[in-house]
């Protein structure tokens, strides 16, 4: 017996055949179907569903869930989102299902009747349920605001939005005071080797003692970096390729569609292809532009739309209190670097550790970690920055934490130097704030202070 599970939370997802109970009727197996999977007796006739190594199947845990189970008791209504395939409906269902009706948007009968009568779509589904891709139906959110209102049960409705482009501000009119907004990323290292460590990186003393306690070697990083953080992609057996082409087609034809018209589909390709070819640099609206043929208004609304869907990140620059020679234009990131790599076309993990962008790259994949472990233990990242000036002093990494700046460096080099640091010196300069200790994030093997105030650390650290 075969059972094929497409879900992109699960690293392994094929059986050769399911171990049964004496006594198990077919038809329940026969009946586990990925709409309406119960894992509570999925277990109990698979008990060994948790094991990966000789290809059964594995759940990856996700660090965010305890956060999201915190804001459960806190919010009648959670929106959870982030890009495709990151693993939101997966979550959901692994770790809810048991307790809440999962309807999903992508089912074209429960979205008409999402779109043509809400009030009856919620009397169908009662609560307390989970409304996975709800930015198809933006007209729920009035519905869903009267249900709120109704109970004072928190945690009854959890929906997920794959474009948050237009479901934040729905959101945020409709449900304003209801609902939590919760941030979800693709996989961190930390979860991908299953590291018990949550805390959001910060380069003090006490959080690298912490995190020393829980170090694994990422071994073969390159090929992390080259093959993305994708839950599926965790199944070595997935190819690569046809991951990228089909989720790109997939984020095309189901996101962006609805948001630009159709004759502008190739050029917002070609547009990601140049944001990719840019990784770690200034944002220029202008060079884009031309490269793809459009205006520069274009280019910053396409920009909007990558970000808000959770495929990049504009790292804003420090500029507080700072003279006027402090630049003032955003760093293009994403938060998937195989989605780099496929875009500009590297076909291999060592063609990416090799290339002429290899540092850009490793900076891109630095950043995305620190920002998904300040997600995943639930906070923001809005005071994590970058600094340049006019002299071309630059930053990497500042992140601001109670009025302290910690500056830090990111060099794909092993043997790191002090004087990879020596642009830190600019933010003693700044009234008002006190500077911590920094850091050089390199592919080091151990940490090492290169002075009393700066510190070497390998990658593992973050």
């Amino acid at each position: 017996m075969t059972l094929a599970l497409l879900g992109s939370g699960f690293a392994h997802f094929r059986f050769r055949s399911i171990p049964r109970k004496r006594g198990t009727p077919s038809a329940v197996l026969q009946s586990l179907t990925l709409k309406k999977l119960d894992f509570r007796l999925f277990r109990s006739y698979t008990p060994n569903w948790s094991d990966c190594t000789k290809g059964g199947f594995m759940y990856i845990n996700r660090h965010i869930l305890p956060y999201l189970h915190r804001m459960k008791k806190q919010f009648r209504v959670l929106l959870i989102t982030g890009s495709r395939q990151v693993g939101k409906s997966t979550l959901l269902k692994e770790k809810l299902l048991p307790d809440y009706e999962y309807v999903t948007l992508d089912d074209f009968t429960e979205l008409g009747l999402a779109q043509k009568d809400p009030a009856l779509f919620f009397k169908n589904h009662p609560l307390p349920v989970i409304v996975d891709e709800v930015q198809r139906a933006p007209d729920l959110f009035l519905q869903i605001k009267l249900l709120a209102d109704g109970t004072n049960n928190k945690g009854q409705i959890i929906l997920t939005g794959s474009q948050s482009y237009r479901l934040l501000s729905k959101a945020a009119d409709s449900l304003a005071g209801r609902v939590c907004i919760i941030n979800m990323t693709s996989l961190s290292l930390r979860e991908r080797y299953k590291i018990d460590f949550n805390t959001e990186f910060l380069p003090t003393s006490e959080y690298i003692e912490s995190r020393k306690q829980k170090i694994k070697p990422y071994k073969n990083l390159w090929n992390h970096i080259w093959r993305g953080s994708m839950p599926e992609l965790a199944d070595e057996s997935i190819e690569w390729e046809p991951f990228y082409r089909s989720y790109i087609r997939t984020y095309l034809d189901r996101d962006v569609a609805d948001i630009i018209s159709q004759k502008n589909l190739v050029k917002f390709h070609n547009f990601m292809q140049c944001l990719a070819a840019r990784v770690g640099e200034l944002f220029n609206a202008d060079s884009i532009a031309r490269d793809v043929g459009v205006t520069s208004k274009t280019i910053s609304e396409w920009t909007s739309i990558l970000e808000s869907s959770g495929v990049i990140r504009l790292l804003q620059p420090y500029e507080k209190n700072v003279s006027n020679r402090a630049v003032k234009t955003p760093k293009v990131f994403f938060m998937d670097t195989g989605l780099v790599c496929f875009l500009v076309g590297w076909s291999s993990a060592s063609v990416a550790m090799n290339g002429a962008m290899s540092g850009s790259l490793f900076e891109n994949f630095v950043v995305s970690e620190v920002i998904k472990s300040y997600y995943n233990a639930g906070h923001e990242t809005e005071k994590i920055y970058f600094y340049r000036d006019k002299d071309k002093k630059e930053i990497d990494l500042i992140i601001e934490k109670d009025n302290i700046l910690y500056p830090i460096e990111i060099k794909k080099s092993a043997r790191p130097t002090i004087d990879m640091a020596k642009h830190f010196s600019v933010l003693s300069k700044i009234a008002g704030v006190s500077v911590g200790q920094g850091c050089i994030i390199c592919q080091c093997d151990n940490p090492l202070y290169l002075s009393n105030e700066v510190i070497s650390l390998p990658v593992e650290y973050v």
